[in-house]
């Protein structure tokens, strides 16, 4: 059982990292209330905190074989990579980008944590939720150059959805770059119109799906993988959709609600594609294996 002993040493390490990384974790915060790219973090602490409690109710957990003492030494190696990481991002980096900075800071704080349940717990405890503290990690946000080289894919790609559909219901259309162009239409996926908000949320609702419902890692990475080109599938049928509204039914649709806020609507259909792959894959977990 958890005792004493284990607890109040972790819960002063967690109190000392709130104070030392308050910063990066109020600016995190602050990005993701502000930015659509971001939201998704907000998910990430409650999820985590969620997926801790169910996996310490599976009887099969380890989570109560605490041994830290033989875990001392990589817990201190790991809380000393965190201290000097964060120390580098905040005093280290004075001419490096504010995001460069952040996303350091929020990586070492993430790491100190991870630490803190090695050091205190031992290592089965941190195997036990393996999942739960590794997600962990997505609270990191992804510095600006990286985010737009991701939302530029996003664009192009979402274009090129589009025009396979248009294609496949015989509408002339024509590509370039992140310009379609159809009869009486000239479509261009903005920057705004890349659904990186929804993208991500579908990313991080799948991952937590394979971990509560599948069993095998390959399965699960073969839920998780099949979630990047359903985020840009619904992308492009979003596009395909409304633009085939606009032209054959009232122009209206290319500036109203469906355009604007319409984006739930293709989430939810994304949403129950990945719910009948995770009713598939069980399938195939729980299918007796030939000889």
């Amino acid at each position: 059982m958890t005792t004493r002993t284990q607890f109040l040493p972790f819960a002063f390490l967690g109190a000392l990292s709130i104070a030392f990384w308050l910063h990066p974790l109020a600016g995190t915060f602050r990005l993701a209330l502000t930015n659509d790219a971001y939201t998704h973090i907000l998910l990430i602490l409650p999820l985590s905190a969620a997926l801790i409690y169910l996996d310490s109710k599976d009887p099969d957990s380890k989570a109560l074989r605490i041994d830290p003492q033989s875990s001392r030494r990589l817990g201190g190696a790991l809380l000393a990579l965190a201290l000097l990481t964060g120390g580098y991002a905040r005093w280290g980096m004075v001419a490096a980008h504010d995001d460069i900075r952040l996303t350091l800071g929020m990586l070492a704080l993430v790491v100190w944590w991870i630490a803190s349940v090695v050091l205190c717990f031992g290592t089965s405890t941190f195997q036990s939720f393996l999942f739960p503290f590794c997600f962990l990690f997505l609270l990191v946000p992804i510095p600006t150059s990286a985010l737009n080289w991701i939302v530029e894919i996003l664009q192009y790609k979402s274009a090129l959805t589009a025009r396979i559909l248009f294609r496949a219901v015989g509408v002339p259309v024509t590509q370039d770059g992140i310009l379609l162009s159809i009869p009486n239409l000239d479509i261009e996926v903005a920057r705004e119109c890349s659904s990186i908000r929804s993208s991500f949320v579908l990313i991080v609702t799948t991952m937590v799906l394979a971990h509560l419902f599948l069993r095998s890692w390959g399965r699960k990475a073969v839920l998780i993988a099949a979630a990047i080109p359903l985020a840009v599938a619904k992308n492009g049928l979003r596009i395909f959709v409304i633009a085939e509204l606009g032209t054959r039914v009232d122009p209206e649709f290319l500036e109203g609600n469906l355009h604007h806020h319409g984006g739930i609507v293709f989430l939810a259909i994304a949403f129950v594609i990945v719910i009948g792959l995770v009713w598939i894959l069980q399938r195939s977990e729980d299918a007796p294996s030939g000889r």
